[in-house]
């Protein structure tokens, strides 16, 4: 009896001890059982929700969100990702396309797999009224990349702290310009994820109940380009008309018959859109300007039809403004703005999240959604590489109504930031248990990432 309350007072220590420095969770590998390679996500979301890691993460969204930076103009954030990065004893590449930071986290060899966050803001003035409020007028995290940052942060972190699990390299990519800046191209140029064997990404969505994702195989986001012409005519008094060429009745033709190409030209199957969303011209109530200046946005889910429709924008806009006899020049800003490809999802890895994200959150909250006309440029890495993007719910009725993305009212659902990381961090790691072993790896040394 001595002995067995000996081992009962041992047992007791060894537990209030683990309870004061509590270890990283560790897996079995064995199966996809309950005791393997399923149990994974539910482990890393619980080890997400841990109050010191959930208020670190909360910490540095809001540093994030008071300091709002556009497109390859992210230098304190690239810096903040940097800090936080030589906390946890990551190695990383910097710059990379300007502000971008890719880090490495595993044995430095392959198989490699990709996780992405975008950093930049929005030309947003914020209307919230909060304590982290945006400090910088005009500029706004109105897009939740100030989240994504973190949610990347965070599961960096988690695997960091499993980074003896891990049977090959995590590559973290913290990506500039997303906002029309086509950072992802960037990225790609510089050549630091030329042996990337898959990449994942998310958006936030405020539309998508906490707790739940969405996502599709195939197509999920459209192509898209911007387009800006400038029609002249001949200016003049409004009140005798016939003495000039005017500019604004041509450009309101044009607009009108750029409907006419999604509308009689296009495939009813083949979604596309077409929006003249910028008018300019004119001072005054009773002078007919020199010239107007429209401006607009095309979309479609196939480079084939997306090419059709720039033709097509081209030769509409001169040809209407011929009619009514004005000049007309086109400009598709592809510097400035560089076309988007379709986001379009690998078959197989859609059915690999499905797997990882309904062991995490339940299969009913796994959601397969209808594809939409906005746009991403994580399409830019899918062109080279197999790629999967899903949508992040962050809605809670209690909460209150929770503006759409791209609105001066936006604010960002911090409980959806452990599901993030969680999800991130299990992607990345079962990826490179189940997957690992059936991917072809190339002869060579690569202990310097890539």
């Amino acid at each position: 009896m001595g002995g067995a309350m000996s081992f009962s007072k041992w047992v007791f220590v060894v537990f209030v001890l683990h309870l004061l420095n509590p270890c990283p969770v560790r897996f079995s590998y064995g199966s996809s059982s309950s005791n393997g390679l399923s149990d994974i996500p539910k482990k890393l979301l619980n080890f997400a929700k841990r109050q010191e890691l959930v208020g670190w993460m909360i910490g540095i969204r809001r540093k994030i969100h008071q300091n709002p930076e556009l497109g390859y103009q992210e230098f304190e954030t690239s810096q903040l990702i940097r800090s936080e990065l030589d906390k946890m004893g990551i190695k990383y590449k910097h710059p990379v396309a300007v502000t971008g930071v890719v880090g490495f986290i595993g044995t430095g060899e392959p198989p490699f797999v990709a996780l992405r966050a975008d950093m930049d803001s929005l030309p947003l003035q914020e209307m919230v009224e909060w304590e982290y409020k945006s400090k910088i007028p005009g500029k706004m995290h109105a897009c939740g990349h100030d989240g994504h940052v973190t949610m990347l942060l965070g599961a960096a972190k988690i695997l960091q702290e499993h980074r003896e699990e891990l049977k090959g390299t995590v590559v973290l990519v913290f990506q500039p310009a997303e906002e029309g800046g086509g950072g992802a191209h960037k990225v790609l140029e510089a050549g630091v994820l030329e042996k990337v064997n898959a990449i994942f990404g998310l958006h936030v969505d405020p539309n998508l109940p906490i707790g739940e994702v969405a996502s599709r195989p195939g197509p999920l986001l459209a192509g898209s380009g911007f387009f800006e012409a400038v029609i002249g005519g001949k200016g003049g008094h409004a009140a005798i008309p016939q003495h000039s060429i005017d500019p604004i009745l041509a450009a309101s033709n044009v607009i009108v018959s750029l409907q006419h190409l999604v509308s009689r030209e296009a495939d009813p199957l083949d979604s596309q859109v077409v929006t003249v969303a910028k008018f300019q011209g004119g001072g005054a109530f009773n002078v007919i300007p020199d010239s107007v200046l429209i401006g607009g946005t095309f979309r479609a889910f196939s480079k084939e039809s997306f090419t059709q429709l720039k033709q097509r924008i081209e030769e509409v806009i001169i040809g209407q403004a011929a009619v009514q006899r004005c000049s007309a020049t086109v400009d598709f800003l592809s510097k400035e703005k560089p076309f988007f490809p379709p986001t379009i999802n690998n078959n197989d890895l859609h059915k690999y999240f499905q797997t990882v994200a309904g062991d995490m959150l339940d299969t009913q909250k796994v959601k397969v959604m209808a594809p939409v006309m906005g746009s991403e440029d994580f399409s830019f890495y899918q062109e080279v590489m197999p790629g999967y993007f899903f949508f992040l719910g962050m809605k809670n009725e209690t909460l209150g109504k929770v503006e759409s993305t791209h609105s001066p009212y936006f604010t960002l659902n911090e409980d959806a930031l452990p599901y993030g990381a969680a999800l991130h961090a299990s992607l990345a790691l079962r990826y490179l248990l189940e997957f690992g072993p059936e991917i072809s790896l190339p002869e060579g040394n690569y202990r310097d990432e890539l």
